[in-house]
């Protein structure tokens, strides 16, 4: 049975993905070990989980494309399914519109990308067309959504990092970190011992380069949560055709809509692609209104509202949401 305790403690570590239970005690008023029981319970029903991912934004390599998959319609789940085995499908959603599929698409480069879209995405039996759109930057992404379970001060509480862990940004080629990434990829709150066994390194070395890497970015640890356990939220792709001279200001104003997932500048036929969650769809329809009359040189210029999320962020769910596998990203 899913509780408020259950919804507090998974805001709880959107706020930190790695906060040890006993600085969540306080704030969420019980003791550590409840909260550590709880995880081990939402984790192993596949409820919520911690992952990570590396930020191509930050590390200044690698870019990220947003595909738009055409299915026969008695093919639409095969072909979900044999795409959710490929590394570089990140995110695999079915949705409304004139798309079936929508993909978030890692690649390395220009030329990688290219090749996975010809010689693997546009072999797959069942895939009619595609159709790309490239993020150019990601203004805001999934790891700062909240459902706001928690308030002002238990979130400060949380967030507030214990003294002296600050360190400079190390001076590293990203492949060093990879192997930690992907570690962390599977199971977010790993502990540094294991860690240090999987990856080959010293535990204080983990630890280092781990805190190196969230603090500047290049690394990032993110919550997710089945609808068990944040209800049954609508998600909708709105792609937004923003006059360029407004873009910088529309996209701040964007990303601080609480109902914001995501918002990235594209380059396509809309400029700005915005990830909006609602409790309910006239919901979407009140806040497309609501941009109209606040942005109203803002022109919507497709929508896509998602049906099921087959894969989030190199995690299988099942239909109702649930993490069954992990496949790790691999651009």
């Amino acid at each position: 049975m899913i509780d408020e305790l259950d919804l507090a403690l998974v805001d709880a570590l959107r706020v930190d993905p790695r906060a040890p239970w006993s600085r969540l005690a306080a704030p969420l008023g019980v003791d550590p070990a409840t909260l550590s029981r709880r995880w081990a319970r939402l984790t192993a029903n596949g409820d919520a989980w911690v992952t990570c991912y590396p930020s191509a934004d930050r590390i200044g390599r690698g870019l990220t494309a947003l595909v738009q998959v055409d299915c026969p319609a008695d093919r639409v789940t095969g072909v979900a399914a044999a795409l959710a085995r490929h590394p570089q499908a990140a995110s695999i959603e079915l949705v409304t519109g004139d798309a079936d599929l929508l993909l978030t698409v890692a690649a390395y480069d220009h030329a990688a990308l290219t090749a996975y879209l010809l010689d693997r995405l546009g072999t797959v039996p069942g895939v009619l067309r595609t159709r790309t759109t490239l993020v150019e930057r990601t203004v805001a992404e999934g790891s700062r959504f909240s459902n706001g379970a928690l308030d002002a001060e238990q979130r400060r509480a949380i967030a507030a990092p214990p003294p002296g862990t600050a360190r400079p940004v190390a001076d590293r080629r990203v492949e060093e970190d990879l192997a930690l990434i992907r570690a962390l990829g599977a199971d977010g709150r790993m502990p540094y011992a294991e860690l240090a066994a999987r990856t080959g390194l010293p535990a204080t070395t983990v630890r280092r380069r781990l805190a190196e890497l969230r603090d500047s970015g290049r690394a990032v640890l993110r919550c997710d949560a089945s609808p068990r356990v944040t209800g049954h939220p609508v998600g909708a792709m709105l792609w937004l055709d923003v006059p360029p001279a407004a873009l910088p200001d529309t996209a701040r104003r964007l990303t601080a809509l609480p109902q914001t997932r995501m918002c990235a500048v594209t380059v396509g036929p809309a400029n700005l692609a915005l990830y909006l969650v609602a409790p309910q769809l006239p919901d979407l329809r009140r806040i497309e209104q609501d941009l109209a009359q606040h942005h109203p040189a803002i022109r919507v210029h497709d929508r896509h509202v998602t049906l099921r999320t087959l894969k989030l962020v190199g995690h299988l769910l099942t239909p109702d949401g649930r993490r069954t596998d992990y496949v790790p990203i691999e651009p």
